[in-house]
């Protein structure tokens, strides 16, 4: 096992293996070559999380590309708000998502759905 130090002057965004292997088949169920990331100034604690399976890029768009060959696009705004966060999935019961660890995100709302970060 490895440690990853979290750099905040380096640009990073990762899928955890069974978060990736998610998004799979979530972009082949939907048509997509690639999953977005954004961040939406929204929520009861500030920005609200996204995510989209999309089938192009943005012109804007920074291009991660995940260990197993997955794109993941993040919009320019969102990325400081992003940076070093890895998206994990989590099983619930019968469901699955998709969830942020964000060691930018200083507060999390009840549900899970929204963030906010120091000023």
């Amino acid at each position: 096992m490895s440690v990853a130090v979290y750099d905040p002057n380096a640009e990073t965004i990762s899928l955890s293996p069974e978060a990736a292997e998610f998004a799979k088949k979530q972009m082949a169920k939907d048509g997509a070559s690639a999953v977005r990331l954004t961040v939406a100034e929204s929520g009861c604690s500030g920005y609200r999380y996204g995510i989209e399976y999309v089938q192009s890029v943005q012109a804007t768009d920074r291009l991660f590309v995940m260990d197993n060959g997955v794109e993941v696009y993040v919009q320019p705004e969102a990325l400081s708000l992003l940076n070093g966060s890895v998206v994990v999935l989590v099983v619930e019961g019968l469901n699955k998502v998709l969830r942020f660890e964000n060691p930018n995100a200083d507060g999390t709302c009840g549900c899970g759905e929204s963030f906010s970060v120091a000023s």
